[in-house]
């Protein structure tokens, strides 16, 4: 088995992704706070439909149900929607937790 520290980009791009529609905050520093909607998640990363004034590579902290804050930095950015990849990976458990959490809302 592939450790996840060897797993290349595309391979984590290929985790299962969930459509969600979840508003949620987002952490910069110093000290400054957005409300964003995310579009999409997978235990690796996730897709905000809202554009973010960030360049590749910058890093948030997330709030999100069950799995807590956690921080992601800007993998992608296109057309007002931006991927962001967490620091690390959601266990399966905390996932599955949050998912049902966020559409019970």
């Amino acid at each position: 088995m592939t450790s996840l520290s060897k797993q290349s980009s595309t391979d984590l791009r290929r985790a299962t992704r969930f459509s969600v529609d979840f508003e949620t905050i987002c952490e910069f520093h110093p000290n400054r706070e957005i409300r964003v909607r995310i579009a999409n998640i997978s235990a690796h990363g996730m897709m905000l439909a809202d554009p973010l004034d960030m360049e590749k590579g910058a890093r948030i902290i997330v709030r999100l149900p069950v799995a807590g804050r956690i921080e992601a930095y800007l993998v992608w950015s296109h057309q007002g929607r931006c991927g962001l990849e967490f620091e690390r990976v959601i266990r399966e458990p905390d996932f599955v937790a949050m998912l049902d959490n966020i559409n019970s809302l």
